[in-house]
């Protein structure tokens, strides 16, 4: 479903991607770990299409994301960390507005189904601005997933979330995997990508470092838990 080879990016004299090659298969959980400006969320950006790679080649669903972006974006839910819901307008509004954008038909039927399957029937027709961080973040994700994506990229979903939250969200990222959906996860927590993802990425000064299971990156690297060798091969930052 992705294909990423030889992927370069940088930004005036920093390079963020320094030729990274990698191939996450149709319904595939893909985690990718890394210290703060490794390159995972360049990674998300260039996947996305909101940035071209300086060199190498991605594609999602067999489609170039330069030479093809519209036909990738046709395929793709994308979750940034960052919250740009509109918070002066209800969660149903919000779905309302971006399946609009999208040019979804049954547009009401697709929204009460999404508030059912979020858990948010009770906050529906409050503004965004009274809801938890949790239920934002459920919001995000499941206005994301109105159009029916095949791929879904969740760029630090649970950042800032406590404990309880950030397990809420699993449960719905689960029941997203299971039905199918490929997803690639970026994430500070090491707990959360072994929980969420059957593969795991480490990137370290825009490099991929390590690639495999949980259990094939403990083999391999030693140390009782998958948090020892992310600690191993992430020490000193990121580009």
């Amino acid at each position: 479903m992705i294909e990423i080879v030889a992927a370069t990016k940088s930004y005036g004299a920093a390079k963020a991607l320094c030729g990274v090659d990698l191939t996450i298969g149709a319904g595939e959980a893909f985690g990718l770990l890394g210290p703060n400006g490794a390159g995972k969320s360049t990674l998300v950006r260039l996947l996305a299409t909101l940035s071209r790679p300086d060199g190498g080649h991605l594609r999602v669903g067999g489609h170039d994301t330069v030479r093809a972006a519209s036909r990738v974006k046709r395929l793709l839910g994308v979750v940034f960390q960052e919250n740009n819901l509109d918070r002066d307008l209800s969660a149903r509004q919000n779905l309302l507005f971006h399946a609009g954008l999208y040019g979804l038909g049954r547009a009401a039927d697709r929204v009460a189904a999404m508030i059912g399957r979020l858990g948010l029937s009770g906050a529906a027709d409050r503004p965004v601005g009274q809801l938890s961080g949790g239920q934002r973040r459920r919001l995000v994700i499941g206005r994301a997933l109105l159009p029916e994506p095949r791929v879904l990229l969740l760029d630090e979903p649970t950042t800032g979330l406590d404990p309880a939250v950030r397990r809420e969200l699993w449960d719905l990222i689960r029941h997203i995997r299971d039905g199918g959906c490929t997803i690639v996860l970026t994430t500070h927590y090491v707990e959360e990508a072994e929980a969420l993802c059957g593969r795991i990425g480490i990137i370290r000064q825009g490099r991929m470092a390590a690639l495999g299971t949980p259990d094939e990156l403990v083999a391999r690297f030693g140390g009782p838990r998958l948090e020892d060798v992310v600690v191993r091969l992430g020490a000193g930052g990121g580009a």
